[in-house]
């Protein structure tokens, strides 16, 4: 099975659960939940405007919303937007002239979106079946693009990103909350390690993560570290997935992150043969 059938599956599952029994969701059967990645991650202010399930679906490792300010009448795309708690607090900011996109593949995830939208009374906010690697938006259409622990798990990141930076408007900024990989670790470690913490495999080490943005022709590329895990964060999960944890611990001390990563798509137009933007509009 494919990476991307394996995410439809487990967040579809993980969705199903959260409407059907109201607790919060985890990463799918067999897996445990992501705490701590997932857990204090909205303020009770937050929390406080949203329903309840808009909530407990959220399987993020970061509050995209609290990098970046948005500001009245701009438009936004949340990339695997999942239960709505980021779009829906987005759609507050930029207030009823602007606009919030969620864009999901997974059918449960939508319909649960849509359910919260109506729950919150939110109306400037429009649900998008799609993937993130062929966002369904024209070019230059959006101001801002946040998501949440979601680009690790595509298996093709650098046409995340030039899908990302196309709908961009120039000067548009880029914000997202993503985990990555901090140096060299073993590679059957890695496997272990990113299948907690990103629920499914796939977190790029920082400085690629950089190169990567850079590629697709974004500038200001900034990484902010705001969570390290150490062993004891994974202990559990690791143990029951068969791992020695402690032959392990030594290879892993502050290897794994949650990361705030910002960039902006340039101002300054290029039409010429070498241009960035040339090369990345062909796609």
């Amino acid at each position: 099975m494919d990476i991307q059938s394996v995410v439809r599956e487990k967040y579809g599952e993980a969705a199903r659960g959260v409407s059907q029994s109201g607790k919060a969701a985890c990463c799918g059967s067999g897996l445990s939940c992501c705490d701590p990645i997932t857990k204090d991650l909205y303020g009770d202010d937050e929390k406080g405007m949203l329903p309840e399930k808009a909530v407990l679906a959220s399987l993020g490792c970061g509050n995209p919303t609290a990098l970046i300010e948005l500001k009245e009448g701009e438009t936004v795309l949340d990339l695997g937007s999942g239960g709505g708690i980021d779009v829906l607090l987005s759609a507050r900011r930029v207030g009823p002239s602007g606009k919030a996109y969620g864009l999901d593949m997974t059918d449960e995830m939508l319909e649960l979106g849509r359910e919260n939208q109506r729950q919150a009374g939110v109306t400037n906010v429009e649900f998008l079946k799609g993937e993130i690697e062929n966002i369904p938006l024209p070019d230059g259409s959006v101001d801002v693009v946040i998501s949440n622990c979601v680009i690790n798990l595509s298996a093709d990141k650098d046409r995340v990103l030039r899908e990302a930076f196309r709908v961009l408007r120039p000067g548009g900024r880029f914000a997202v909350s993503d985990v990555v990989v901090r140096g060299n670790v073993p590679e059957a470690v890695s496997r272990s390690m990113l299948l907690w913490a990103g629920c499914v495999a796939g977190a790029l080490e920082e400085s690629e993560y950089r190169a990567k943005l850079l590629r697709a022709c974004f500038t200001d590329v900034d990484i902010e570290t705001t969570r390290v895990y150490n062993i004891d964060d994974a202990r559990q999960f690791l143990t029951k997935s068969g791992v020695n944890v402690d032959e392990i611990a030594p290879l892993l001390e502050e290897k794994f992150a949650s990361a705030f990563i910002r960039a902006t798509k340039p101002h300054e137009s290029c039409c010429g043969p070498d241009c960035c933007w040339t090369q990345t509009a062909g796609r």
